[in-house]
């Protein structure tokens, strides 16, 4: 609940494929009070991950904004440049054992608006696109049609979510009357309601829905955006726009149980001299079938009621409520509003951005790595449906997968790092050497088995398990009996960039290789087909993890062989990954150890802090996995409406954070139930949560 108007008090309605942002009034109404600040500690050079370097400070939270933004899984567009580009120009090649192989690296610099050199510029512009579009905002308007100017001016506010129904409730005084708003979103179609009642809307004020201009920024050779809307009446309390963002066209209809008036930049509904309008908006590719007849605000409401209802009683639950530990209530906020965050940003039927529906970071494009990060929970938390909506893209994506693996001589399907729906590789000196992103389809695969899934399910999916396996296979090479994995390569912790060129043998990907690779023999045992050898081999002969002098586990086998700051990605091998030969356990109760003792926790990701809890899970060391999950660090703060903040400037939003949350709690439900204890002070209540057990306790082959 908010009281105040702040930069971060925003809450997201939306079904997984649409969203929309909405402020202390219920609506969009003040978007520039919302817009990112660009942060003065950001450099041009390249830090961490890709991201530019920060000074390493404690965060406030006003450092922080959430925009406000209606955003689709369906809705992107491209720019246009003062010269054509190829994609071979954003390429170099890297000389491998197995020959030459070309990466699409020739991209370091993060913002559009940075100096870019000629030579990439190719490479720029193919990172940067498609974008993912604002579609639009709903908006309170007084009697001109314009939005009122800042936050301010309501009072004695109460905005509130009532999870039950997905819907917000704004209740303020404005202009000397009280306004009442209830916004919600459709749970099975792409469209927004929203009902005002006021004594302001018989004073001629209403509900706008306006076309901004993209806030993307552009780089120097883009041609500025070309944008239009067509307005047509369809009676007087119904219109259809066609909004053009240079090729990409879309349509917004509007319905009112008022009477609409249309501008060059928007639609406004207004109640004809009665206190009460109602509003539904939807949207929709151009080329997409239309419905004839758009839902009523009671209809929509009725509908979100219902699948928001049976989304929190049918799925898994936790309780600490009978905890004397005073970390216990917080930990359990995070919990229930991260479930509410992920579903209305990550249920999609692509995979997710790292700041979902609400806001475009890296352009609104989606990382294959977070993807487990976003949609594990989904499984863990009896809710599988809504992480198989994204696999239609997977299938979608294959053959595009297969064409990157052969470009660089490999067998199967190479999985993007960061791509959109077309599944093109994003260029990026980081990116596209990362690997961990290629067991993952397995793993996800796994967990709705785990969950529950018939044979059909295996036959349907297993053309990605082969292509995927097909590709690890390959990738891994035999030295002396065993199998690397090779340079270049960039592992989970990105400290590596400078030395991906003979990076070699992280040490949670080599048993990641194994455990998928055995996971997927055990498919085609399940479906009975004949084994496959070469994966088996792989399987059981990857070399072991690199051990330092002190007993730990090393991040990499090459030099340097550990940094320690950004993610600890040593530990995600025993915990987050069910157990293989190739790691020791003692080995990695030290390294742990040396992680809460020694790593330079503010260059971390706040889903760094669920890895840790995982590892100790793992350890049976219950209380350090709280710990971790709770630890007061800047980049592990929740904020009110749930989100997580980790770069002020840029990413304001990081919801696999939120996923991590959600997975390590599973973990711990798990190892309780296994015989582990819970710490004094907290008392645990459960239902469902038995994925993660199901999921560990199958046979593993290697």
């Amino acid at each position: 609940m908010y009281t105040a108007a702040h930069p971060t008090a925003v809450v997201t309605v939306g079904n997984g494929d649409i969203a929309m942002s909405v402020d202390v009034s219920g609506l969009q109404t003040f978007p520039g009070f919302h817009e990112i600040v660009p942060d003065p500690r950001r450099l041009v050079t390249d830090g961490v991950g890709g991201l530019p370097e920060q000074e390493v400070r404690p965060f406030d939270a006003d450092d922080f904004q959430i925009p406000l933004r209606t955003q689709s899984s369906w809705g992107w567009y491209r720019t246009r440049t003062t010269r054509r580009f190829r994609f071979e120009d954003t390429e170099s090649v890297y000389e491998t054992s197995r020959g030459p192989v070309s990466y699409p690296d020739r991209m370091g610099l993060q913002r559009a608006s940075d100096p870019i050199a000629p030579e990439y510029e190719a490479g720029a512009w193919f990172h940067y696109n498609p974008r993912r579009a604002h579609l639009g905002r709903l908006a309170l308007v007084d009697p001109r049609g314009q939005e009122i100017r800042h936050p301010s001016l309501l009072a004695d506010v109460r905005t509130e979510l009532d999870l039950w129904s997905a819907s917000v409730r704004a209740d303020y005084t404005l202009d000397g009357e009280r306004v009442s708003v209830v916004s919600l979103a459709d749970p099975t179609a792409d469209s927004f309601a929203v009902r005002v009642e006021s004594e302001l809307l018989a004073r001629g004020w209403g509900v706008a829905w306006v076309f901004d201009a993209q806030a993307d920024e552009l780089a120097s050779f883009e041609v500025p955006l070309e944008e239009s809307t067509i307005w047509t009446a369809e009676g007087r309390g119904q219109g259809t726009a066609e909004r053009c963002v240079e090729s990409t066209t879309y349509v917004v209809r509007m319905k009112t149980s008022g009477s609409l008036a249309y501008r060059a930049d928007r639609i406004i509904a207004s109640a004809d001299d009665t206190p009460s309008l109602e509003v539904v908006v939807a949207l929709a590719p151009a080329a997409s079938e239309q419905s004839a007849e758009l839902s009523s605000f009671e209809q929509v409401r009725a509908r979100a009621e219902n699948w928001w209802r049976l989304y929190w009683c049918d799925g898994s639950a936790i309780s600490f409520s009978g905890s004397s530990d005073q970390r216990a209530h917080e930990l359990e906020r995070r919990i229930v509003l991260s479930q509410y965050v992920l579903a209305v940003n990550c249920a999609g039927s692509t995979p997710p951005a790292e700041s979902g529906l609400t806001y475009n970071t890296w352009t609104g494009k989606f990382h294959l790595e977070m993807h487990w990060w976003h949609a594990a929970q989904f499984p863990l938390w009896s809710r599988g449906h809504l992480l198989e909506r994204s696999l239609g893209w997977y299938h979608g994506a294959l053959q595009r997968a297969r064409e990157t693996a052969a470009r660089q001589g490999y067998r199967g399907a190479r999985w993007p790092k960061q791509t959109d729906p077309s599944a093109e590789e994003s260029p990026s000196n980081i990116g596209v050497f990362l690997i961990w992103q290629q067991p993952h389809l397995i793993h996800l695969l796994e967990l709705l088995l785990a969950e529950g899934r018939d044979e059909g399910f295996l036959l349907q999916h297993y053309p990605l398990i082969e292509a995927t396996a097909d590709f690890m296979a390959d990738f891994a090479e035999e030295r002396d009996g065993t199998f690397v994995l090779p340079a270049p390569l960039i592992p989970a912790q990105e400290s590596y960039l400078a030395d991906r060129a003979t990076t070699e043998n992280p040490t949670f990907e080599l048993a990641y290789w194994s455990w998928a690779l055995g996971r997927a023999s055990e498919w085609r045992e399940r479906l009975g087909l004949p084994p496959r050898a070469d994966w088996q081999r792989v399987a059981a002969n990857m070399r072991p993890p690199h051990v330092l002098a002190d007993g730990t586990y090393a991040a990499v086998a090459t030099w340097p062989h550990l940094i320690r700051k950004d993610h600890p990605s040593m530990l995600m091998a025993a915990g987050w990954l069910p157990d293989t030969d190739l790691i020791d356990l003692g080995v990695m109760s030290a390294t742990l150890d040396a992680v809460w003792r020694d790593w330079e926790l503010q260059s971390s990701w706040c889903w760094d802090y669920s890895v840790m809890a995982m590892t100790a899970t793992r350890l049976g060391d219950i209380p350090r996995a709280l710990d971790a999950l709770l630890h007061p660090s800047p980049k592990n703060v929740f904020l009110a409406n749930g989100h997580n903040p980790q770069m002020p400037g840029f990413l304001t939003i990081y919801l696999p954070a939120n996923g991590g949350i959600l997975a390590a709690a599973a973990h711990v439900v798990a190892a309780v139930r296994g015989g582990a204890a819970m710490p004094e002070g907290w008392d645990l209540q459960v239902e469902g949560l038995d994925t993660w057990t199901r999921f560990t306790n199958s046979r593993v082959v290697y």
